[in-house]
């Protein structure tokens, strides 16, 4: 597409969201009660912010002028984090980590696919050469160390000559024997049709019958042919069946992926440009502009110690550095308008000295409007109101600066879409001032002195006072410096060798290429009707890979959102083995080009050992995690950390290293610090769950992925592996019958099934479900039990106590309050 298309795309986002704002600041004033109506407004408006979210990733991505993608940039991260605002108002609402928008898709005319979070490409393209450095070095590491090879290694064996010569013999004679055998046989069956043959006798067909055999076999199948070819092109005329050619990639893509490419290399030339251009323009203003803002400004300061001269009698006090110097006195206004100012002072200050003489004491609050107050306090509690947004208020700000700059702004002038230079002058101007500003205040400062000797005879006597408190600042920024610092145990070590030392003790392990995407399921139709019937529904596998994407990999690739968003330092993903946990974890860091560090119980055994050593391991780890941020520290099979009771078989690798310090660790991380710390179990139930709970502050449950689910598996991953499907594969079958087996189930039996000889055959023989069927006998499924268990479990967590209160009529805790009041009011009353 050409710029003028992105810039329309643009333009219509901006009036979406302009729109949305302003929708928002209207409901969110109105005090709302019903709850049902609450979170309908807040899923409306989180679908709508996706929905702009989307628009202006792609054209933040495509669009090539510098200044423009500065703004889109800014406003990108402030829709980012109101989603995420947003996603954590319904959770606080609904109790629930998984939310179903059916009805709500339904009235917008939008489909659940539309709701995927996509990941910004910015997270990688801005950080590419770092990422590609940073993968090159821990390569050689690698390689250096030998760590990347297999750990077994099979001996060969050397076979005698002798010996060598004789299995190539035996094998040599079995080949022509088969040989020998196939031909034995062609003669055996010549001789066979020969004898036959000569039984029945020499009886020859008659040509007009054998035609008319020949004409009914062969009209048979060319209306077979033509009928299947019809009734293909009803299916595709329906919709049913894909159009030929569906997944083959067509030119067209081919060539806008060229263009995509190509507008990549514009966006950096045009960076570049401007990048230069806002040092030329500064330094083209200094030598025209500069000397006469500088003699504007002191024509301004001389006519402000002037104008206080003949209103207050006396030269004023130049404002000190720390305040900002003259910029306080004229920041945005006229000479007049400070003269104003300054008689205004004067009037409060008079008006001050009348009122402390006519103070009066204050009259005690009676009971009754006590009363009154807790009662209308009561009624304001009862009211939901949302927590005021930190995002909201930049979002309007840089909505703002597009009205006014860029809505109406003609660019008809500048086709390549390069650098605006006037937009530069204008910034470059601003920030020349406050540099001038600063030279002049120096000058005007004592200019001021003189005056006061000359015109006032004023003495300066210096004030003891004002040293002695800045003595005392320094005294305490001093002491604060002390207290704040803590103790760092390689301080003498550079970051390389940190790093290094990680990679060889394989605590910093190399993350495998996944993207989120490939983590493939369907959404779950049914969510909000089995809710209506009180029932709750298993969260389908995109419902996950969606709050992976929002509680990991959104906060992680962002720094402004990280800073400012709802806070997600640790999250858990619990479920069966073979759901794909591992493999959010390396999608985590694949999307964001994080570290990751396995800090897995059997991966710290014996490395560091004693209270010393596990210090000096966490410091290292966290060291290098805060200076190549972002970071993700993975916890395999964490439950080990939090076991109840440690097994026998396990006692020797001390599993619980870590139970204490992880706590620690949590309060120690900033907002500033993009570290996230992921554990991944399947057996959650074997530890111990207030303190499991208390360090992962999101649990997500993966469950088995269901029909839907399934069925896009089945037919993705063969697909993926070289199968061809066709009529004769029944993949609505195979996801039903597969019922219980999870996506490395069917990973494993697709890569068994389609070897290299199986695909071959493809063309003459098709692929049937029936072998991979037969693929499946030898594994075991997760049964309803096991997934019964898992849900239990997290009927148990935090969040599903709350959940199953709500459930049950939601004032649970209120009733428990009520109670205890009561019983405290008999027990005075006795």
């Amino acid at each position: 597409m050409s710029n003028a298309m992105y810039n329309k795309m643009w333009h219509q986002t901006q009036e979406a969201l302009n729109s949305l704002l302003e929708e928002e600041s209207q409901k969110m004033i109105e005090p709302q009660k019903n709850q049902v109506f609450i979170f309908q407004m807040l899923a409306t408006f989180y679908i709508k912010y996706v929905q702009i979210f989307r628009n202006l990733e792609n054209v933040y991505d495509q669009i090539v002028h510098p200044q423009k993608r500065i703004l889109i940039r800014k406003i990108l991260d402030g829709v980012m984090g109101r989603i995420l605002e947003l996603k954590n108002e319904m959770v606080e609402l609904e109790l629930t980590e998984f939310h179903y928008f059916d009805d709500i898709l339904q009235d917008l005319k939008l489909t659940p696919q539309q709701l995927d979070i996509p990941i910004p490409k910015y997270f990688l393209k801005e950080k590419l050469e770092v990422i590609k450095g940073r993968e090159k070095i821990l390569a050689q590491i690698l390689a250096d160390t030998e760590l990347d090879t297999p750990s077994k290694k099979y001996p060969i064996k050397a076979i005698p000559l002798e010996e060598a010569v004789r299995l190539i013999q035996v094998s040599e004679r079995a080949r022509q024997g088969r040989l020998r055998a196939m031909f034995m046989k062609q003669i055996f069956l010549q001789e066979c049709r020969a004898k036959q043959a000569r039984l029945l006798g020499d009886r020859g067909a008659d040509p007009s019958t054998a035609a008319l055999c020949i004409q009914k076999v062969w009209r048979g199948f060319h209306q077979s042919k033509k009928t299947e070819r019809e009734r293909e092109k009803e299916m595709i005329f329906l919709g049913m069946n894909p159009p030929p050619l569906f997944n083959e990639v067509s030119a067209t893509i081919i060539q806008a992926q060229k263009v995509a490419n190509m507008r990549d290399e514009v966006q950096m030339r045009h960076e570049e440009d401007y990048k230069e251009a806002l040092v030329t323009v500064k330094d083209d203003l200094k030598l025209i502009e500069g000397p006469d803002i500088q003699e504007n400004l002191q024509d301004q300061i001389r006519h402000w110690f002037i104008e206080c001269r003949n209103l207050t009698g006396t030269f004023p006090d130049y404002p000190k550095v720390e305040e900002g110097g003259s910029a306080i006195i004229f920041s945005h206004k006229t000479p007049q308008q400070v003269i104003e100012d300054i008689i205004a002072n004067q009037e409060e200050e008079e008006k001050g000295k009348k009122k402390k003489k006519e103070k009066k004491p204050k009259k005690a609050k009676t009971s009754q409007e006590k009363k009154g107050t807790k009662e209308k306090n009561k009624e304001e509690e009862e009211e939901w109101k949302m927590s005021p947004s930190v995002f909201l208020p930049t979002m309007e700000e840089e909505n703002n600066i597009y009205k006014d700059v860029w809505k109406n702004k003609d660019e008809s002038w500048n086709f390549p879409q390069d650098y605006d230079p006037e937009l530069i002058k204008q910034e470059k101007r601003r920030e020349l001032e406050s540099e001038i500003r600063v030279q002049v205040d120096e000058l005007m400062r004592q200019e001021l002195k003189n005056l006061k000797l000359a015109v006032n005879r004023e003495k300066e006597y210096p004030s003891k006072t004002g040293k002695k408190k800045e003595d005392k600042k320094k005294k305490k920024e001093k002491k604060d410096r002390k207290g704040k610092k803590d103790k760092d145990l390689t301080a003498d070590r550079t970051i390389e060798s940190l790093y290094k030392e990680l990679v060889e003790e394989g605590l910093l392990i190399q993350a495998l290429k996944v993207n989120l995407s490939d983590y493939i399921g369907e959404y779950s139709y049914l969510g909000t009707t089995l809710r209506q019937v009180s029932t709750e529904p298993m969260p389908s596998l995109l419902d996950v890979r969606q709050l992976v994407a929002l509680y990991g990999i959104l906060p992680l690739g962002s720094a402004a959102v990280h800073e400012k968003a709802p806070v997600v330092k640790s999250l858990l993903l619990a479920g069966p083995s073979g759901v794909g946990k591992k493999m959010l974890v390396h999608a985590i860091c694949t999307e964001t080009g994080a570290n990751l560090f396995n800090l897995s119980a059997t991966n710290i055994a014996g490395k560091y050992p004693g209270k010393t050593g596990l210090q000096m391991m966490l410091h290292m780890v966290f060291k290098v995690a805060r200076e190549l941020q972002p970071s993700v520290v993975w916890i395999g099979d964490t439950e080990k950390t939090f076991y109840r009771k440690v097994p026998n078989a396990e006692r020797m690798i001390e599993p619980k290293r870590l139970k204490k310090q992880l706590p620690k660790i949590l309060k120690l991380l900033k907002p500033d610090d993009r570290i996230l710390i992921v554990g991944t179990t399947q057996r959650p139930f074997d530890a111990e769950l207030q303190p499991f709970c208390k360090v992962y502050q999101k649990i997500i449950l993966v469950p088995r992925p269901d029909y839907a689910s399934r069925y896009v598996l089945w037919k993705q991953i063969i697909q993926r592996d070289g199968g061809v499907i066709t009529n004769d594969l029944n993949v609505s079958c195979l996801a039903k019958v597969t019922d219980g087996f999870t996506q490395g189930h069917i990973v494993q039996v697709v890569k068994s099934v389609l070897t290299e000889r199986r695909l071959r055959q493809q063309t003459y023989k098709p692929l049937t479900a029936v072998e991979f069927i037969a693929a499946l006998t030898s594994m075991s499924p997760v049964y309803q039990e096991e997934e019964d268990s898992f849900k239990n479990w997290y009927a148990k967590t935090p969040m599903g106590k709350k959940r199953a209160l709500a459930s049950t009529g939601g004032n649970a805790e209120k009733d428990k309050e009520k109670g205890k009041k009561e019983n405290k009011g008999k027990k005075g009353k006795f």
